[in-house]
């Protein structure tokens, strides 16, 4: 049984568009799966490069804590020396106003033996 050519364009209409939907899902489905792939792959590497940049601005805080630990024990340091300077100045003061003030005794006949006195009294 002989189809004609009007039924034989008809079948081969009806395949090609059959052909052309398989085709046309197939390629829905390829594109389907290329967008999940490069979605994945995108949220991989956008949650390494997060990850980085994290390490990084903790990296930085722990040297700007460590810089201002540094800076403080720098300054704590500068306020001992002040004092300890000021303490030796003011000793020092203390030790040039005792000897002027034995010499000036020292040279008044009537305070040096007042001052002997006072002194022997003490260490005893």
């Amino acid at each position: 049984m002989a189809l004609s050519d009007a039924a034989v364009q008809k079948q081969i209409k009806h395949m090609m568009a059959f052909i052309e939907q398989e085709a046309n899902e197939k390629a829905e489905e390829i594109d389907a799966k290329a967008e999940e792939e490069f979605n994945i792959e995108k949220g991989r590497l956008v949650q390494t490069q997060r990850l980085k940049i994290m390490e990084y601005y903790e990296k930085k805080e722990k040297q700007i804590e460590q810089q201002k630990k540094i800076q403080m024990s720098n300054l704590l340091n500068q306020a001992r020396l002040k004092v300890l300077k000021a303490r030796d100045d003011m000793i020092k003061d203390l030790l040039n106003e005792a000897r002027q003030r034995m010499a000036n005794i020292a040279k008044n006949p009537n305070e040096y033996p007042t001052l002997l006195e006072g002194l022997v009294l003490q260490v005893s």
